[in-house]
């Protein structure tokens, strides 16, 4: 990996705009794409592409500026359309777009591969794909997203991935793949060890609480939650975040379980200063294989005692580290919970934590992407040829 530079300039960078292709939304959960994005607007202008709405009226774009240099780009299309026709519609609202906001020098960058249909006449500086998760083992995957993919994996110039299990399942499909597993913005969850004030849906419920934020989907291991709340019915679970992709009916409803619903990125350390164990209780499956949770290090960041399933990227480095307790069943997470409860001085694990999570930082790891990109550009730029695995020669689009 490219040393870190704090003081380095993005001469490159700051000389394109950046085009944003996600599955996720802005506004939904502040994760990875908010963290690194929110970065490179610092030095340029983002674009945040969605994915469609469909509404009654006329096919447009919806366009706004919730955070200073990041315009989130909404296509609102007609209900009723036909697939062709849609994608279509899309890669005119794209050039729509470029027209509108006068984009000419970009950065093409990529979270999701079905996007590729309908913007892979673009022709960028550069085209960066952050493969954050394996989204074809996710529920509801499209059919075509791993060939989606593999045309994604050979348009990039720079591969980045969301974790190392992910990073050695495909290290061998590019020449320029790096890993860069979940940060942390430590200061801001660090405030959770010095928060006294319980949130006003929190403040009631009884100790000792054991509390999860994150989405609440098919990766969320439902049986463990129901029968540990079973086997200790003092003990409290709260569990924040919207849920997505099942059916809210199937979660376990039991007077110790808590649903507080979704909550801003800003107030999570609120409530997690008020938790006396966090838990990651993701389900083993294939929607699980890869995943890098970025509530591992945050949790530690705000001081909380961790107890989390055997996911590969939380075991190595956390588990072997004993930052985490790791528990794949029911009996075992009540046993961690006891020894968690039970413990006399955290004092020496804390200090452990501290030192593990140093220099673990969103502008680290984005300084050390930004790194990556512009050493691809100016190989691309001085070559005038083919790099990566397979993209174009740099060009300005006409749109």
């Amino acid at each position: 990996m490219i040393k870190h530079t704090p003081t380095a300039t993005w001469p490159h960078i700051s000389a394109h705009d950046l085009i944003c292709f996600s599955h996720l939304r802005w506004n939904f959960v502040y994760q990875r794409p908010q963290h690194l994005l929110s970065r490179f607007a610092q030095h340029t202008r983002v674009f945040f592409v969605e994915e469609p709405i469909f509404q009654d009226g006329a096919n447009r774009l919806q366009i706004q500026e919730p955070v200073k240099n990041v315009f989130v780009v909404v296509p609102m299309l007609q209900h009723g359309l036909e697939e062709d026709c849609i994608l279509t519609v899309q890669r005119d609202l794209l050039n729509d777009l470029f027209s509108i906001m006068d984009i000419n020098r970009f950065i093409s960058w990529y979270y999701t591969p079905m996007s590729l249909p309908f913007s892979d006449h673009l022709q960028p500086a550069a085209t960066v794909y952050d493969c954050m998760d394996e989204l074809s083992a996710f529920k509801f995957a499209p059919v075509a997203l791993k060939e989606n993919e593999r045309r994604l994996f050979a348009k990039s110039d720079v591969v980045f991935t969301g974790g190392y299990s992910i990073y050695e399942a495909k290290q061998n499909t590019h020449a320029h793949i790096y890993p860069f597993p979940s940060s942390i913005d430590r200061a801001h969850f660090a405030t959770a060890r010095t928060i006294s004030e319980d949130p006003s849906d929190q403040a009631h419920i009884p100790h000792p609480r054991f509390g999860f934020y994150g989405v609440i989907d098919e990766r969320f291991d439902i049986d463990l939650i129901a029968q540990a709340a079973t086997a200790r019915p003092e003990w409290q679970f709260v569990l924040i975040g919207p849920v997505v992709k099942i059916d809210p009916a199937t979660l376990p409803r039991h007077a110790n379980i808590h649903y507080l619903g979704g909550k801003d990125y800003k107030e999570l350390p609120h409530y997690l200063a008020g938790w006396d164990v966090a838990i990651i209780p993701f389900a083993q499956n294939e929607s699980t294989r890869y995943i890098s949770p970025t509530k591992t290090p945050e949790y530690l960041a705000a001081g909380k005692p961790v107890i989390s399933t055997p996911i590969r990227d939380v075991v190595s480095p956390y588990g072997e580290n004993k930052l985490v307790h790791i528990a794949a069943d029911a009996d075992e997470f009540l046993a961690c919970a006891d020894a968690i409860l039970t413990e006399q001085n955290r004092a020496p694990w804390l200090e452990r934590v501290d030192a593990f999570l140093a220099g673990n930082s969103w502008d680290r790891t984005w300084s050390e992407m930004a790194q990556h990109i512009e050493a691809r550009i100016h190989a691309r730029s001085n070559t005038g040829s083919t790099l990566g695995s397979g993209t174009s020669v740099v060009s300005t689009p006409s749109v």
